[in-house]
């Protein structure tokens, strides 16, 4: 174990002015009038901000845990580290020697759960001191990557404050350099949640590799071990890594997979309603909020958010002889010789649509004509706010605030607060914070709700202040803090 400060705590930040991507958000997003509340809710201007620690090397998971520090993963060093809230002091608690993290891409170390035990003793007769890890590793012996990923769980002992005893709970997952996802829960039902996406296929320089976000496992590959249609999922595990009894059956098949049809989900949480939520990343537009139900189909690649033939059109480059030579990928324009389906093409009896999107746009949308000037970084200018993770506010420490989401996002420098419905059924207005010159990796949330921690990459586009797409971050590789100061209202 080493101690040591990465940064310097309590550094004042600058809050950028908000800036408007030309399509509405909502009336509340202007104001601070919630739906369903009788009172102001908060808002950024009731917070003090200041960097608690910098030099983190890609924080991905942050975690406020049962001994009152941070629980950190660092994606590019395979680092598990805690951060003193108090100073911003550091330890290292865990160096993993294997994982492959690729500079600028969406491999490494992801996802951490932490068992709701952990400190607690043992109970059961079972030693609670679990904390579960997802990184990316090389499953080939030779030269050649071949990224995979793998999820393990590891023993946190007290008295050296290190994690040891690694026990592999399943490992053959399918990575790649992008879409990944890669978001790990402990659940209430006490099963592991993992997310894993599409691999970035039929987009950019994975576009000639099929997308397999609908492909179903039949009972041969589960038996086999073969997860290669696990990709574009969320998976539900036992805490051994072993298949739930009551798992859905999907095409006659129980296996891991929960729900199916996803693209690049980032987000995935609890509510207090015991109901499971999830964020996801859209192409050009239609980033998720989703109400996750057992054997649910989202439709991806097929539909990006509604399925309303709105601004999105399937085309499978993986099926076109010649794909990427005679028949070059095109990110703005479908040549006939591609397969192309719109969304109402799609039928499917378990598809469910989401809560909500951001943002849908109508059919005749020009995204060539919206390249940010004078960088010429289309993506950053698409109607997406690149949604990073997910988190889930119960407490009434902060006024209007009980009953929300709060959603990261990598493209604003932004959190995304969204007010939800009594019933888990609905969602209301979102209200963006905290904006930055960062791209927004993951959230913590203080016990007693007044503190809200946000961790950045440490590198990567934004939008800048000008509304341009910028690589020059204000904070990179930091965990930024916002605190409620009670001035709501004055």
């Amino acid at each position: 174990m080493k101690f040591h400060k990465k940064g310097i705590a309590a550094l004042s930040i600058r809050l950028a002015l908000p800036l408007t991507l030309g399509i509405s958000i909502s009336a509340s997003a202007a104001g601070n009038e919630q739906p369903g509340s009788d009172e102001p809710a908060a808002d950024t201007d009731d917070f003090t901000s200041e960097v608690l620690v910098s030099g983190l090397n890609n924080p991905f998971e942050i975690i406020y845990g049962p001994d009152g520090w941070l629980w950190v993963t660092e994606r590019d060093t395979g680092e598990v580290t805690k951060v003193n809230p108090a100073d911003g002091s550091t330890k290292t608690i865990l160096t993993i020697p294997d994982v492959v993290a690729t500079p600028g891409e969406q491999d490494g170390l992801l996802g951490m759960a932490l068992h709701p035990g952990l400190l607690s003793g043992k109970a059961n007769g079972h030693d609670n001191n679990s904390v579960y890890l997802s990184y990316t590793y090389d499953g080939d012996p030779g030269e050649a990557l071949d990224r995979r990923q793998r999820i393990v769980r590891y023993t946190y002992d007290e008295a050296t404050e290190t994690l040891v005893e690694p026990t592999e709970l399943i490992s053959g997952l399918m990575a790649s350099d992008d879409h990944n996802s890669g978001r790990l829960l402990y659940g209430p039902d006490d099963k592991l949640y993992y997310t894993i996406g599409d691999r970035g296929n039929n987009q950019d320089s994975n576009a000639c590799r099929p997308n397999l976000a609908q492909l179903l496992p039949t009972a041969e590959q589960i038996a086999a071990g073969d997860w290669t249609a696990y990709q574009g999922k969320s998976l539900r595990l036992n805490p051994d890594g072993s298949i739930p009894d009551d798992n859905p059956e999907l095409n006659g098949v129980v296996s891991h997979i929960y729900t199916y049809g996803h693209r690049n989900a980032q987000g995935i949480v609890f509510a207090s309603n015991d109901l499971l939520y999830s964020s996801e990343q859209g192409p050009k537009s239609d980033d998720e909020l989703n109400l996750l139900s057992a054997g649910g189909n989202y439709g991806w690649p097929f539909v990006a958010g509604y399925k309303d033939n709105s601004g999105y059109v399937f085309g499978d480059w993986s099926a076109v002889p010649g794909c990427g030579t005679t028949v070059p990928y095109d990110a703005f324009v479908i040549p006939d010789v591609v397969p192309q389906y719109i969304e109402s093409d799609f039928n499917d009896p378990a598809f469910v649509q989401p809560l909500r999107t951001y943002y849908t746009v109508p059919s005749t949308h020009d995204f060539s004509g919206e390249a940010c000037e004078p960088s010429g970084l289309f993506f950053i200018c698409y109607p997406t706010i690149a949604p990073s993770s997910l988190d889930f506010y119960a407490l009434d420490a902060i006024p209007g605030w009980q009953n929300s989401f709060l959603m990261p996002t990598l493209k604003d420098g932004q959190v995304y607060r969204v007010e939800l419905a009594a019933d888990g059924q609905s969602v209301g207005d979102s209200e963006p914070l905290w904006r930055t010159v960062n791209r927004y990796r993951d959230t913590a949330i203080h016990p007693d709700g007044t503190t809200v921690y946000v961790a950045t990459d440490i590198g990567g586009l934004a939008r800048g202040t000008d509304g341009d797409a910028t690589d020059q971050l204000e904070n990179p590789g930091s965990i930024l803090v916002f605190h409620y100061d009670g001035t709501v209202g004055d």
